[in-house]
């Protein structure tokens, strides 16, 4: 047995030997060939590529082993220029630019080729240099003049030791690296003003209509909706209209009744260099400071949008100094949110982007030697807080715009906030009206503690028939993580006032009741006046039954009529949420308090919720005390589950909604939602619920989001009544390239334009694509930062090309931009091509039209993928023999007229022709073809 077992593994250790050997072989031979190779800084020529190439100057060596293609290789001799990386031949191109991976702009970059074997590389000049914002020191005054001398090419490398460049061709990207040494210090995400795009003339009308029906008890009431918001962009300037139109038929006799109002007319424009927007019109004032309210007239403010994001919001600065060239990384919460290289000495982080309200931070020093440093900066944030060194200021002057004030005082105010640190923001407001005024003074601070912010107002007040009203308000604010206990206190906020304090709108309605008649400060509760879309009518059904109807507990919207100036005293608010451990689920609470000086008893208002899953299935319960529009208590009591039904991508969910509150009662509801379509472009639903106050009652909707407009509908029956509605929201841009529909626009909209590609998706938009005139309404861009762009070339036609499918743009806030998408049309055709004697032409020889335009190349088996062809005409095949010498062979062809098909029936077609070598060269063509 022994002998047996060893003799069945000598075959193994045979086989072992001999591999092991074959590799020693092949490592030695290896090593010689390393040996024989030339060292560094030998004679470039004596390790050139076999086709001459150099390959360091074509970003790498790939040697193909020809023998691995069909046909044992042969018939391969022109594969040398596919041997050294991505290919990049003399010219301009309009390309990205990056910065060590950030987007500085776009712009047209001259590329030339040190020698005819070797790819072209970018020229750098001074406004590049200034784009990058790189501005390097001592300079010779050769390569100064070289950098603004059209003719000359500055290599990157040549003024900035260390930097390099590569290019993408097929993405027309540069991407340029830079030691951060030769930096200037700038937030991440920023975009110089002047590449921020003003857009185009543009004229634009967002819509939202909704048509209601209901019937109950034999009684039938229809209502429309219209909201309109309507914009003229001339340059700089951005005119606004938002108007609301209702419609409501007759009940019982009564005339339908329409109503229209003008909710805001207002002319915008960005001041860059104060980082501000000037509003001439209507508008609202900034409430960081004083309570918002609205105003006529003209206001001039911070817009933080300006800044880039890393700047956005409140987020402390780190300080400390590094030894060597270090690392820093920053933890918050145990999840690291910033990491860079900084050089020896002091340093400075002041572009984290804002985290939520808080959770200290801890920061890790690296040094190069392996040493470690660590320590804290406190972090916790309030509205109120600041960077250190940001300003924000808001001025504004006119009339007074409230609604409940029928007449309309002049007013101004001023408030400036600035962050003198870490530790401190201060901020401070004036506000002056026709016998009010009020003055602001306060500070935020940020401790290991929390943040907490103090600031005290004082107003006068001169209402008719009564002594001047004087007094003071005191608002604390606080915030607070503490991730040992996974305790979130996201505001706590507490207002003390006087008893003869009065804000600004309270001031004017107390001058209005005055003037009336009516006592200013005997203050009468609510009534309730039930409204449809803003209009006041009795609805045919009652609250319960649109609740049954639309899901939920409760719905109405009442307009609250009271007299009389509610007078507060004291107001709390607090949001606390509470993590139970890895698998308990969290809790959650809200709370607000109110008690006034002019009305008995105290305003208590709160939510108390517990979140968690199992497995699958997630739940929700929920207890809420409100206050109903007449001032009685409602206690609701709410418990919810939503399950899954299935793991697809459009699986769709099930919801369970148990309610029991004490103006409806006892409510069940089972609801089943879901999305359909590549892009979810299609959404549906179906519910049944049952109600002690409305009955059983089951509704169904439908919706489907087109390119050109936003579609839902739903209709809904119950015990004695039922309802149906349907919507229709979408947009109209005319621009310079003509009309064009679209989906719910923002204040920020997108022309895309890409001649001969209709049907093709548009991402970063659900459901966007480009119309049959080549233009596409992208609904959402973000103001003065940086938005790409990409087109989906899944649903192009055959016949059409894109010369690139991303772009990038920084828009002005309101701006309508366009961006054009270069295209080549024509046809696409699958060329199989013979030489006279039946053999295949060479592989990877390059197809040339008689522009000198290369179309593809030739594939195995003398395959030919040739895109933008004409109808008819002669195409050439250009090669180099295994001498070195060009070879040339042409065929010509003559296509049928194209059928018209659909893009997703479409094909390529396929020609057989016969490719005769002659001396015929492409300039040849070309003048042939003239």
């Amino acid at each position: 047995m022994h002998a047996t077992q060893r003799n069945a593994r000598w075959p193994v250790a045979c086989s072992r030997v001999l591999l092991c050997s074959a590799i020693a072989s092949v490592l030695v031979g290896w090593a010689g060939v390393a040996a024989a190779m030339p060292a560094t800084g030998a004679d470039p020529a004596a390790s050139a590529s076999p086709s001459g190439a150099d390959p360091s100057a074509s970003g790498g060596y790939a040697d193909f082993d020809r023998s691995l293609l069909s046909g044992a290789g042969q018939n391969t001799t022109d594969l040398s220029r596919f041997e050294h990386g991505n290919p990049v031949l003399p010219g301009t191109y309009n390309a990205d630019v990056y910065l060590n991976n950030a987007w500085v702009g776009r712009r047209d970059i001259r590329f030339v080729a040190p020698d005819a074997s070797s790819n072209a590389t970018a020229c750098v000049d001074r406004k590049l240099l200034d784009q990058m914002g790189l501005h390097p020191a001592d300079l010779t005054h050769e390569v100064t003049a070289q950098l603004t001398d059209p003719s000359a090419c500055v290599s990157f490398n040549s003024i900035i030791p260390g930097a390099t460049t590569s290019f993408d061709m097929t993405q027309l990207r540069l991407d340029a690296s830079v030691p951060q040494a030769y930096l200037g210090q700038v937030a991440r995400g920023y975009v110089s003003p002047e590449y921020w795009d003003a857009g185009v003339p543009a004229a634009l009308l967002n819509y939202n209509f909704n048509a209601y029906h209901s019937s109950s008890a034999g009684v039938s009431q229809s209502t429309a909706y219209l909201g309109v918001n309507a914009g003229l962009n001339v340059g700089s300037w951005h005119l606004r209209e938002q108007g609301t139109m209702n419609w409501v038929s007759g009940v019982a006799g009564t005339p339908s009744r329409t109503h229209w109002q003008n909710i805001q007319t207002y002319v915008q424009r960005d001041i860059a260099s104060m980082r501000a927007l000037l509003t001439i019109g209507d508008s609202y004032t900034d409430g960081a400071v004083f309570d918002s309210y609205g105003i006529r007239g003209v206001q001039l403010g911070t817009d933080d949008r300006m800044l880039p994001q890393s700047m956005q919001g409140y987020a402390p600065v780190v300080r400390g100094v590094a030894q060597t060239n270090a690392r820093v990384s920053v933890r918050q919460n145990g999840v690291e949110i910033y990491q860079a290289t900084v050089s020896p000495g002091p340093f400075s982080i002041n572009d984290l982007y804002p985290t939520g309200y808080g959770g200290n931070l801890d920061v890790t020093v690296t040094e190069a030697d392996g040493r470690v440093n660590t320590f804290v900066v406190p972090y916790a944030s309030v509205a109120q807080l600041l960077r250190p060194g940001i300003t924000r200021f808001d001025i504004a002057a006119g009339e007074l715009r409230d609604n409940a004030v029928k007449d309309h005082p002049a007013v101004v105010q001023g408030t400036i906030q600035h962050g003198f640190n870490n530790l401190l923001t201060g901020y401070a407001g004036i506000v002056g009206s026709q016998g009010y005024g009020a003055v602001l003074v306060g500070g935020a601070i940020d401790t290991r503690f929390g943040a907490l912010a103090l600031d005290i107002t004082h107003a006068n007040a001169h209402i008719p028939g009564y002594s001047t009203q004087s007094g003071e308000s005191y608002r604390v604010t606080y915030s607070k993580i503490i991730p040992s206990t996974q305790t979130t206190l996201s505001v706590a906020a507490y207002r003390y006032s006087t008893g003869g304090f009065l804000t600004l709108s309270q001031a004017e309605l107390a001058r209005q009741y005055a003037r009336e008649g009516i006592a200013a400060f005997d203050y009468v509760p609510p009534q309730i006046v039930q409204t449809i879309d803003g209009v006041p009518v009795q609805s045919v059904l009652t609250p319960a039954q649109q609740a049954a109807l639309s899901g939920s507990s409760f719905a109405t919207n009442p307009i609250v009529s009271a007299t009389g100036v509610l007078r507060q005293r004291s107001n709390f608010t607090l949001s606390l949420s509470q993590q139970l451990g890895k698998n308990g689920g969290s809790i959650y609470t809200n709370v607000a308090a109110s008690d006034y000086w002019n009305h008995n008893g105290r305003n208590t208002q709160f939510q108390l919720g517990y979140n968690n899953h199992f497995r699958q299935v997630t739940y929700n319960i929920s207890a809420t005390r409100s206050v109903t529009p007449l001032g009685r208590y409602d206690n609701q009591y709410f418990l919810s589950f939503n399950i899954p039904l299935g793991s697809g991508a459009h699986a769709p969910n099930m919801t369970l909604n148990l309610s029991h509150d004490q103006v409806t009662g006892a409510q069940e509801q089972a609801a089943i939602n879901g999305t359909l379509g590549d892009h979810d472009q299609y959404n549906y639903g179906v519910s049944a619920s049952h109600g002690d106050s409305s009955g059983n009652a089951g509704s169904v909707f439908g919706g489907y989001r087109s390119p050109y407009a936003v579609i839902n509908a739903s209709y809904g029956d119950g015990s004695g009544y039922s309802q149906a509605s349907l919507s229709v929201s979408g947009s109209v841009v005319a621009h310079p390239g003509g009309v064009t529909l679209g989906q719910p626009i923002g204040d920020t909209v997108g022309i895309v334009y890409v001649p001969g590609a209709a049907g093709a998706a548009v991402n970063g938009g659900a459901g966007v694509r480009i119309d049959r005139f080549g233009y596409a309404v992208l609904p959402f861009l973000a103001p003065y930062t940086l938005n790409s762009v990409e087109i989906d070339p899944k649903g192009l036609p055959l016949d059409v090309q894109l010369d690139s499918t991303s772009t990038q743009v920084a828009p002005y806030a309101g701006a309508v931009v366009m961006m054009k998408f270069k295209t080549q049309t024509g046809r696409s055709v699958i060329f199989r091509a013979r030489m006279p004697d039946g053999s295949a032409p060479p592989f990877g020889a390059e197809i040339i039209n008689p522009k000198g335009v290369a179309l593809g190349v030739i594939g195995q088996g003398g395959l030919i993928l040739a895109r933008g062809v004409e109808q008819s005409g002669v195409l050439v095949a250009r090669w180099q023999d295994d001498g070195g010498s060009d070879r040339t062979c042409s065929f010509s062809y003559d296509l049928p007229a194209k059928a018209k098909t659909k893009t997703s029936d479409a094909k390529f077609e396929q020609v057989n022709v016969t490719c005769k070598p002659d001396s015929t060269t492409v300039a040849q063509v070309a003048e042939a073809a003239q």
